[in-house]
């Protein structure tokens, strides 16, 4: 999983890199494609129940699961990337938000409480914590900023599978669900709204977008419960 999950960090990475203006999300695709083949790496977005892209890519107001396409990128934009990978079968997951060009202070303040809310989230995913401690962890930094967090999509545990048990919200009292253990692996999620957590779906059966149009971003690393706290497996070297 440390493997796939820097197949994952690259593929990132080299997203953010490329995107820039008059870009398609298709050109992203291809990228992300070649990081695979090049890695000896298989996706687990292609083809999952349909999905006919290796990344999601989600613009704007678009919370997760956008399809690679005809959408050029603009200067002002924010765009989640989010993208999997197997290696010898076992799975990694992770998304980021990033700006295309010079982006409005609001854009910049949305995606930091995001990824600062997953940051405390990942501090919680440790032998003896349980589940709802992250997504607690992550609604009060969120919530804290003056954002709301999404309730209909949630993390997940990841291994053999891309999604297993336990569900992993990003809200909730703490106290609640199974104990975490040393050698659970979890990917964890936050989609944070600048508006309400109100969601609204495409004709497409995938696409999620904000109900009232307001930007939203998304931030995911899969990380290991170890006997020296949470590693981040969805990193480069």
């Amino acid at each position: 999983m440390r493997r796939a999950g820097r197949v994952v960090a690259e593929m990132l990475e080299t997203c953010e890199q490329a995107a820039r203006p008059g870009m398609t999300t298709h050109d992203l695709d291809v990228l992300a494609r070649q990081v695979l083949e090049r890695r000896g790496a298989r996706s687990n977005f292609l083809n999952y129940h349909g999905f006919p892209g290796v990344i999601c890519t989600s613009p704007n107001d678009v919370i997760v699961h956008g399809i690679p396409g005809s959408y050029r990128l603009k200067e002002g934009d924010i765009l989640s990337v989010d993208c999997g990978a197997i290696i010898e079968g076992y799975h990694a997951d992770a998304a980021r938000t990033f700006p295309i060009g010079e982006v409005d202070e609001e854009a910049k303040r949305l995606m930091q409480a995001t990824r600062e809310s997953l940051e405390a989230g990942i501090k919680w995913v440790r032998d003896g914590s349980r589940v709802s401690d992250i997504g607690h962890a992550v609604q009060t930094v969120a919530e804290g900023a003056g954002y709301s967090v999404v309730r209909e999509y949630v993390g997940h545990g990841i291994g053999t599978a891309l999604h297993e048990e336990p569900k992993v919200p990003n809200y909730g009292q703490p106290g609640r669900g199974i104990k975490l253990k040393v050698g659970h692996v979890l990917a964890v999620e936050p989609m944070v709204n600048l508006g309400g957590p109100e969601t609204a779906m495409y004709d497409d059966g995938w696409t999620v977008v904000t109900a009232d149009g307001s930007l939203s971003a998304h931030f995911e690393h899969t990380i290991a419960v170890t006997d020296d706290g949470p590693e981040v497996l969805t990193v480069l070297d």
